[in-house]
């Protein structure tokens, strides 16, 4: 019977061999261990305490905390995080242990501005939203667009509020965001030598010409990440592959081009060595000395002031009618000590057609630019009425709604409410301004339905019938 090992590439085994000499046969036995499991906490939505309370996953959180990564836990491979209804309303990500270190060891400020240029299926972005805290903006760019949909569907369970998300190559974003961000993430595409224990079908993907391509790729996006960085900014480059010409060897070229380019740190995980799947990353100061074509950014910032000011223009043709019912919504069903209250104050409203976005006042107009979701959706304006959006109800907690109907993760009506039904509200407490509301009014409308507190989705009541409004591409049956 033929093993993973046996699978190996003959050419990937005899770099590693020359690679890691004295260690190689410890590697390759790695190949014979189980591969890790992990999960990160979203602190946006619960705490560690939320977790330890439950007793989910039966976590050790001494022993199984990942040292690198702000509450994260290795978990048991018998463990099944992603049929749990929690997995669904965003108090955790899923996410491979070597991974998180990319962010885990950025030293990430409130208030920045930041880049992840290949950003899906999601586990850096949410983990920069978590560092950020609903401050700053992230640009999430995903240029595959097979892959761009996971990424909107992760971002918007994790409770994404400041985030925007594109659909472009690294040369389209440049000609928007040069010297705009504090720190660039590059989760360069790779050969993928690192996925080799956890998908044996990497195996069959990997090749020396996909290696050579990968280089290819990766020199240029690094460039145009590096000249999208404030002076003083971090760019943060990784791949899950092992070769060092996708790894060292890129760094190396690169620092050798740009005299301005500082590496501060390079580092490994090896599957031998941590319990993870091995990655590399390497961070990069841009420093003050420049060797930046001046004429390029003095066309680069008058395209900006003329979108300023195209930016302003538009804002006036907003038809404000519309917003009305925008308003009337906020007013009957958002807690007036909601942070999205406090949010309409410190960004900036924007109408696309009928839909509703808050966005921060420091991002930059993105007209021309493949833009998935700039900001936070709001909701749609239709005739009469607002209707709020799937993401909006992610990103509230209990505290921020007048009505809210909260299930227990054991509740009958959790699985009921996932797979799409509607939900009977007889001898529920409905909670108004998050106190249990024991009034005789059961057609409220709308009603944010969360599970022990936390936000999945909305639901509309009328005679004390719940109708569900949980979207319908995201509805699945999940067994008790």
């Amino acid at each position: 019977m033929n093993t993973i090992k046996d699978k190996l590439p003959k050419e990937f085994k005899e770099e590693m061999k020359e690679l890691l000499k004295d260690e190689y046969e410890d590697f390759i036995k790695s190949y014979d261990e189980e591969k890790t499991n992990a999960i990160r906490i979203n602190d946006l939505k619960v705490d560690k305490k939320f977790f330890e309370d439950r007793k989910l996953f039966d976590i050790d959180y001494c022993n199984d905390r990942i040292e690198w990564a702000d509450l994260g836990y290795y978990i048991s491979g018998k463990e099944s995080p992603g049929k749990s209804p929690l997995h669904d309303a965003g108090a955790y990500y899923i996410q491979e242990p070597s991974a998180m270190s990319v962010v885990g060891k950025t030293d990430i400020s409130e208030g920045e501005k930041i880049l992840d240029m290949c950003a899906a299926p999601g586990g850096k972005s949410t983990y920069i939203l978590s560092k950020l805290k609903g401050s700053g903006i992230l640009v999430s760019n995903e240029i595959n667009t097979t892959r761009i949909r996971a990424l909107g569907e992760n971002l918007e369970r994790f409770g994404a509020r400041n985030c925007t998300i594109t659909n472009s190559d690294s040369k389209g974003l440049l000609t928007f965001f040069k010297g705009f961000f504090d720190k660039v993430f590059i989760d360069a595409p790779c050969s993928g030598q690192g996925m080799f224990r956890k998908y044996e079908h990497a195996i069959d993907d990997w090749s020396e010409k996909k290696v050579e391509e990968c280089v290819s790729i990766q020199r240029e996006i690094i460039r145009d990440g590096f000249d999208m960085l404030k002076e003083g900014g971090m760019l943060i480059y990784s791949t899950c592959t092992f070769t060092q010409r996708e790894n060292e060897d890129i760094i190396s070229d690169f620092i050798e081009e740009y005299q301005n380019a500082e590496l501060i740190e390079m580092d490994r995980i090896w599957p031998h060595k941590e319990r993870g799947e091995g990655h590399f990353c390497a961070r990069i100061i841009k420093s003050s000395k420049t060797n930046i074509d001046d004429l390029t950014r003095e066309n680069s910032n008058k395209k900006s002031k003329k979108s300023r000011k195209k930016e302003l223009s538009n804002s006036k043709k907003h038809d404000l009618s519309k917003m009305k019912d925008f308003e009337r919504f906020l007013d009957e069903y958002i807690s007036d000590s909601s942070e999205i209250k406090k949010y309409l104050s410190e960004k900036k409203i924007e109408l696309k057609g009928e839909f509703v976005y808050l966005v921060d006042k420091e991002m930059q107009n993105l007209t021309g630019l493949k833009v998935l979701r700039n900001g936070l959706m709001m909701g749609e304006i239709k005739k009469n009425r607002f209707e709020p959006s799937h993401s909006l109800a992610m990103a509230l907690s209990i505290d921020d709604v007048k009505y809210a109907v909260n299930l227990d993760l054991d509740d009958e009506d959790v699985y009921k409410y996932i797979i799409g039904e509607s939900i009977s509200l007889d001898g529920k407490k409905v909670y108004k301004y998050s106190e249990p509301d024991t009034g005789n009014n059961n057609s409220r409308a709308w009603i944010l339905v969360t599970i022990n507190g936390v936000s999945i989705g909305w639901g509309k009541e009328s005679n004390g019938i719940m109708k569900n409004k949980y979207p319908k591409g995201l509805r699945r049956v999940i067994r008790k």
